[in-house]
């Protein structure tokens, strides 16, 4: 049973995720889809990692939070997509509530993780174009170090307060979430007391974890963009512009979809929209992250192409 009674109030024990159930008939076409699209995501992004650390000419600044990013993406799609390929299978999907408390809790935590990771991400790129001279001094070793380990702490200990305030929150009989994944918004749907506190304090979490660190990249970016424009040489700017391209690409899809989807009250948002944004960032942008930033040197395509042949099908 998914439910038990406590005195007057109703405790979940479990969770329903309705996924897609919309579309009966379309289950087998998604289950492939997605089921190619994740093999990609985790196939790509292991082999960015692997060369990474294989390739000594790329232990540099940017290659080192490439990195991060990369493994991030790997947990934050095997976090959702593993489920969500399984209730293309069954007719009813069922989570735990110890399982939805997880997954909310490690999906939450990479998000916020990547937020900052992109952020820092721009950064780098500001000093390398903005401030060549100073960027080897600035951006050492122990720097790195300390900005990536400041971004994965903050990350994971920025949604405690709101898990602790969601799931003390009473339950209705319903234990019908309409999304492929324990997603905030629609598990607030389903409380039987008034949320209008917790949605107002997860929208200024959110805002302070999405809008400050997007403004920080926006403000790199238009730095970026003013000291490229100063070159004289065409040929000039587009290297520069292409060293920062990729990056600008990946922060437009993440944020873009996170400030749609997180940005606007819970009433007012349609389940279908919400699902269908949603896996522009937890499904889709993961895939793109290896593609985007290819790693186009005819020495660390070798590289690529040898570990290739070692770890993948």
């Amino acid at each position: 049973m998914g439910v038990t009674e406590k005195g007057n109030q109703t405790a979940i024990t479990e969770f329903i995720l309705l996924g897609f159930g919309d579309f009966p008939e379309m289950q087998p076409l998604l289950f492939v889809t997605f089921l190619f699209i994740y093999t990609i995501t985790m196939s790509g992004n292991i082999v960015i990692v692997l060369v990474i650390a294989a390739d000594h000419n790329l232990h540099t600044p940017m290659y080192f939070f490439l990195g991060n990013l990369s493994f991030l993406e790997i947990c934050y799609t095997t976090t959702i997509v593993p489920k969500m390929l399984r209730s293309f299978l069954t007719v009813r999907e069922v989570i735990l509530f110890m399982g939805c408390v997880a997954q909310l809790y490690i999906f939450g935590s990479l998000a916020v993780t990547e937020c900052l990771l992109l952020s820092i991400m721009s950064y780098d790129r500001y000093l390398a174009i903005c401030h060549p001279l100073s960027y080897a001094s600035v951006m050492n070793f122990k720097v790195c170090l300390q900005l990536a380990a400041g971004c994965w702490i903050t990350g994971f200990l920025t949604p405690i307060a709101m898990m602790v305030l969601t799931f003390t929150l009473p339950f209705c009989a319903s234990k019908e979430v309409g999304h492929f994944f324990c997603d905030f918004m629609p598990l607030l749907k389903l409380s039987c007391t008034d949320t209008h506190l917790v949605e107002f304090l997860s929208f200024t979490v959110s805002a302070c974890v999405t809008l400050v660190p997007f403004l920080l990249t926006l403000t790199s970016y238009c730095r970026i963009i003013l000291t490229i424009q100063r070159i004289p040489s065409t040929i000039g700017k587009q290297k520069a512009f292409s060293t920062c391209s990729s990056h600008l690409l990946v922060v437009s899809i993440f944020y873009g979809t996170i400030i749609i989807v997180y940005g606007a009250p819970v009433g007012n948002q349609s389940p279908a929209l919400n699902k269908a944004f949603s896996l522009l960032y937890t499904v889709i942008s993961p895939m793109f992250n290896p593609l985007i930033y290819s790693l186009r040197n005819k020495e660390r395509s070798e590289t690529i192409l040898c570990i290739s042949e070692h770890f993948l099908p």
